[in-house]
């Protein structure tokens, strides 16, 4: 019932509002009032603030590490030929071949010359010339010599990965025997005058590269033709044979296998009425082990020295550290000097010919070390004992003295010690000394004729500026013993030698040197009865040039 009044009251309203507004006043000008306006706005935003404060400098040095390998020495313990290889020059630029000719005077040596040449065409052939000769002339009696010597080398280089290396080469060595004693003898210059010939060729054949089945070879033979002036004449005809072959097993391993072929034949009418016939056979299997740390040689050496066979040791293992600054050494090894009148007179030749060639049998053991302290510092040291067997000595003749009689001491002992030391600054600068001690234990002479006990040797080259050098040598040592006429045993006095010398460049092609020998101008010995020059200087000019 309520629910039905409400409802009526509420139409009754609506029924009312329309009649008021039928009966509106139309005659009035309709408007809009507007109570507010609007004006949209974006708000501003945020902006960053770009005013960049001014770099302050660091004073700090930087601290850079630079790995560069120091300018270490290879020492080698083990006696070897020198066996130079062919620069493999770069294809990509020409190769140009340096020529040059040397010419001095002094007040001992007149003339020295020296010339070498060099053709090819820088690739796959290489051919040097060389030639050099000198005369020298002392205060004393008959205190003069001369050497000539003339050669030629050839590289060459096929397709199929072989090279030919060859050489040929003649030398004359002239001296006299001015060492005899009492001074009043009388000699003619032909009666002392020794002179020494030598005609000598090689010929080698090497792979640059491993073969396909990882093989490397290098077959050498060389032959030489030694003689001497006397009446009846000696003369000498040598020939060694090397077969080398190495074998690849992995990445560190290999095996070598050599084959050594020493043959002699020795003619002396005046001493040996047959030619004498030296040789000595080698086989040498070797296991080699090379890592970063590590480089082992293991194997022996099966001989045949004439018709004695001797087994010889041949270990050897160099242990390094991980930054190759520091090498541990040790080793046990055999070789062989071979007994032959060319060698005996490279040695002394001031000797008489030989009666009898033998050859040396050497074992040797020893421990040492290499390293270096910092970029240009190297060291190297080593204790070894030597067993020679036949070990050459030279005593002067029992007449007068001015020759030497060479006699074979059976079992001679040596405790040896090593020491070398350089300090290097690339190649402007550089100092090395050499240290050597030698203590003897003998057993058939009384001493160990002819033998020096210490030695030392330094040398300092320095590139002062850019186109002047300048060396320092000095060699000193402790005299060896001798044996005098009636068999007494003596000791010479030591020998101390200071030479120095310069070279600069005047122009392009000129260079003018100087050298100064025994500049404190020493009076010694190294053989007996046989005093050396005293100061002498040597100056000249040298003209280098390509082609």
């Amino acid at each position: 019932m309520q629910l039905t009044k409400h409802i009526l009251f509420a139409g009754l309203v609506l029924l009312i509002s329309g009649a008021v507004s039928a009966q509106e006043d139309t005659s009035k000008r309709k408007s809009i009032d507007i109570i507010s306006t609007f004006k949209p706005v974006l708000r501003e935003p945020a902006k960053v603030n770009f005013n960049a404060a001014p770099v302050i400098g660091d004073t700090t040095p930087p601290r850079l590490k630079y790995d560069i390998p120091a300018e270490n020495l290879l020492f080698t313990y083990q006696p070897a030929a020198l066996k130079p290889l062919a620069l493999n020059v770069d294809s990509t630029s020409d190769w140009i071949s340096n020529n040059y000719i040397k010419v001095g005077v002094g007040n001992v040596h007149l003339p020295y010359i020296k010339a070498g040449f060099s053709l090819g065409d820088g690739e796959n052939s290489f051919v040097n010339v060389f030639g050099e000769h000198y005369s020298s002339k002392g205060d004393e009696p008959f205190q003069e010599n001369s050497m000539t010597k003339v050669g030629a080398t050839l590289t060459y280089k096929t397709e199929n990965n072989l090279e030919w290396n060859a050489g040929l080469g003649f030398s004359s060595d002239n001296y006299f025997l001015y060492g005899y004693e009492p001074e009043t003898l009388n000699f003619s210059k032909d009666d002392l005058r020794q002179r020494f010939q030598t005609i000598e060729g090689r010929l080698g054949l090497k792979n640059i590269k491993p073969t396909e089945f990882g093989l490397n070879f290098n077959p050498t033979i060389r032959a030489s033709l030694f003689t001497d002036n006397h009446d009846p004449r000696a003369s000498e005809f040598n020939t060694v044979v090397n077969l080398p072959l190495e074998k690849e097993i992995g990445s560190t391993t290999s095996f070598r296998l050599g084959l050594n072929a020493d043959l002699t034949n020795y003619q002396n009418d005046a001493a040996i009425k047959t030619p004498e016939n030296n040789y000595v056979f080698m086989v040498s299997p070797t296991l080699v082990l090379k890592t970063t740390s590590l480089y082992l040689q293991a194997g022996v050496i099966p001989s045949w020295d004439r018709s004695e066979f001797h087994m010889l040791p041949n270990v050897m293992a160099d242990i390094t550290t991980s930054d190759q600054r520091f090498t541990v050494q040790l080793g046990w090894i055999g070789y062989y000097n071979k007994g032959s009148y060319q060698r005996f007179a490279s040695i002394n030749p001031w000797l008489a010919q030989p009666d009898s060639l033998l050859n040396t049998r050497v074992q040797e053991g020893y421990f040492g070390f290499k390293g270096s302290a910092g970029d240009h510092f190297s060291y190297s040291a080593k204790l070894g004992y030597q067993w020679h067997r036949e070990m050459p000595l030279f005593v002067n003749n029992p007449v007068d003295g001015k020759d030497f009689d060479i006699l074979y001491e059976s079992k001679l002992n040596i405790f040896q010690s090593h020491v070398e030391a350089e300090y290097r600054v690339g190649e402007k600068f550089s100092a090395k000394a050499v240290a050597n001690w030698n203590i003897f234990k003998i057993q058939d002479q009384p001493e160990a004729w002819g033998l020096i006990p210490i030695e030392l040797t330094t040398t300092a080259r320095w590139q002062l500026i850019k186109d002047l050098f300048l060396r320092v040598d000095l060699l000193t040592w402790d005299g060896p013993q001798y044996r005098t006429k009636t068999g007494e045993a003596f000791k010479n006095q030591g020998g101390f030698d200071l030479n120095a010398g310069a070279e600069f460049r005047i122009t392009k092609n000129f260079n003018l040197w100087f050298q100064m020998n025994n500049i404190l101008n020493n009076n010694y010995q190294r053989w007996n009865q046989y005093d050396v020059f005293g100061f002498n200087i040597l100056g000249g000019v040298t003209y280098s040039f390509t082609r």
